[in-house]
């Protein structure tokens, strides 16, 4: 990868730097503090795209998150390895009280950068509420969040209006959980809102230093941390979208960790580059074909249920990805509660039944578009879904976007494109607790990531009851329930959770990862 520039001398930093629009610059760090560091230990790694939001409250992919672990602090984390466990991050103490309170006690003395102060618990108070209050699109993962009460400067209470089991394994140690400076924050923004990519303040182990849209994002230590210390002076994010890009990135020695796609796995596997060490994690995230049922073509369930038995996932699958990824039942992965052991609508599909779905709607030349990113693996299941659909007489044009334009194609509030959009092949990320793979999908969501636009009152009202549920078996029957409404619906074509293999240099770094595969920066350490 020669074009890309991920090598940030010292005289091109101090050329750079007091152009930072979010960086430490704007954050009132001294220049002079931030660039000691710059000629130390070097982490070089991937990232699918440059980040949309770098604002925890407001987040919008996955990615942003493995850089606001970096830059911000969290009550809680998750703790890197092969089980789901968290562990204290700024809190020095957190119960459960009872099922609706939380009492934490923040650790002393962690600072947020450019003068803002001391955190206390005035800021995990306006963090947590400002996620509701300013109708966050990813406000559900706070889900029955009803304030933050105050007992002196460093401990609170969480209190809930019911029950949220996913408090633990989804809010308190990922994205709406990261603590925020109330006083940076409302100096930036006079309401308190969304201040997209320019952090007003850090609190992590590490601050943005420099950032070249397309390019690079650098990430230097925070002079001001005073907790644990991780194990790089310097982490270089590389913005790569196509996964055989990144491959190819990795074996030019331009990056030192990187995700791998499935059909590269057997033969990374057997002839690995020099030093190199592969690793697999199962994933959590889901891969499936939505229809958007507001769109005149789709309007008709037949319709729908024509395309959903005309694709054949197995053979997706083996095609795309090298007979590496197994079939998806649903939204939610193996080995979490909710778990369907087989979908509705077989894998295998079946052409009779889809043509007589098709006489039913009574439709004759249909011609359908179908939007997908432009990495290397959606294209190519969207060029199979386009043969299969042409048995049945399917006409179907690939629209391929860059991740950019795409991100946005579902969302009322980015324009009117979601009128337009018919079949989209999508992906989400998830976690570790099944209500983060249903509850993008209630109706409230419609327009925001919700883009089927279904509308189910039985679906959210198990999405809203499952998450009081302790009881496993309990809410296990309700997340079956609601996998089934989603697939009756015929807009949703469930393809695969696909997986997480990943390799790094072991003469840079030895990685570590959460279950999932998705990186912990701060626990990387040098070889």
């Amino acid at each position: 990868m020669t074009d890309i520039a991920c090598d940030v001398s010292r005289r091109a930093f101090l050329k750079t730097g007091a152009a930072l629009g979010g960086g430490i610059v704007a954050a009132g760090m001294p220049l002079s503090q931030a660039i000691w560091a710059a000629e130390g230990k070097v982490l070089n790694a991937r990232i699918v795209r440059d980040p949309r939001k770098l604002d925890p409250g407001f987040y919008s992919a996955a990615s942003e998150i493995d850089l606001m672990n970096c830059i911000y602090s969290k009550l809680i984390r998750y703790k890197p390895g092969s089980e789901w466990t968290w562990e204290l991050e700024a809190a020095e103490k957190i119960e459960q009280v009872d099922p609706t309170h939380i009492r934490f006690q923040l650790k002393k003395g962690i600072k947020f950068s450019g003068g803002h102060g001391e955190m206390t618990a005035k800021d995990v108070k306006f963090s947590f509420e400002r996620v509701i209050k300013h109708d966050s699109p990813v406000k559900v993962e706070w889900g029955s969040l009803d304030r933050v009460e105050i007992e002196d400067d460093y401990t609170g209470v969480i209190v809930l209006k019911t029950p949220f089991v996913p408090v633990w394994n989804i809010t308190l140690p990922y994205g709406v959980g990261h603590i925020v400076s109330e006083n940076a924050v409302m100096k930036t923004t006079k309401n308190g809102g969304d201040f997209g990519t320019t952090p007003p303040a850090f609190s992590g182990p590490y601050v943005i230093a420099d950032w070249k849209l397309n390019q690079y994002l650098l990430l230097t230590r925070n002079p001001e941390w005073s907790g644990p210390r991780p194990g790089f002076d310097e982490l270089r994010i590389l913005p790569i979208g196509d996964e055989k890009t990144a491959e190819r990135a990795y074996e030019a020695g331009d990056v030192d960790f990187s995700h791998i796609t499935l059909d590269s796995l057997a033969a990374f596997k057997s002839n690995p580059p020099a030093h190199t060490k592969v690793e697999e994690r199962p994933s959590l995230a889901y891969v499936w074909i939505g229809m958007n049922m507001d769109h005149p073509k789709l309007k008709d369930i037949n319709v729908r249920k024509a395309i959903q038995w005309a694709i054949n996932v197995p053979q997706i699958l083996d095609a795309v990805y090298a007979g590496q990824a197994a079939v998806a039942t649903g939204t939610i992965a193996p080995g979490l509660v909710g778990h369907r052991k087989k979908a509705l609508v077989p894998p295998e599909g079946d052409l009779t039944k889809a043509m007589d779905y098709l006489v039913s709607a009574d439709v004759t030349d249909l011609r359908l578009s179908l939007d997908c990113r432009n990495g290397s693996t959606f294209v190519a299941i969207a060029e199979m879904v386009q043969a299969q659909l042409s048995q049945i007489g399917i006409t179907v044009e690939v629209n391929v976007q860059d991740s950019g334009s795409f991100y946005t194609i579902g969302m009322e509030s980015e324009g009117d494109r979601w009128k337009e959009m018919q079949l989209i092949i999508n992906s989400y990320s998830s976690l570790p607790d099944p209500y983060s793979a249903t509850t993008y999908f209630v109706s409230e969501q419609v327009g925001v990531w919700n883009w089927e636009r279904f509308r189910s009152e039985r679906f959210d009202e198990l999405n809203a009851k499952a998450v009081t549920v302790s009881d496993p078996l309990e809410r296990a029957k309700l997340y079956y329930e609601m996998q089934d409404l989603m697939e009756d619906s015929g807009a949703y074509r469930f393809l695969t959770h696909e997986g997480t293999p990943f390799m790094y240099r072991t003469t840079q770094l030895q990685a570590a990862t959460r279950p999932d595969g998705s990186p912990q920066y701060l626990d990387f350490k040098p070889a």
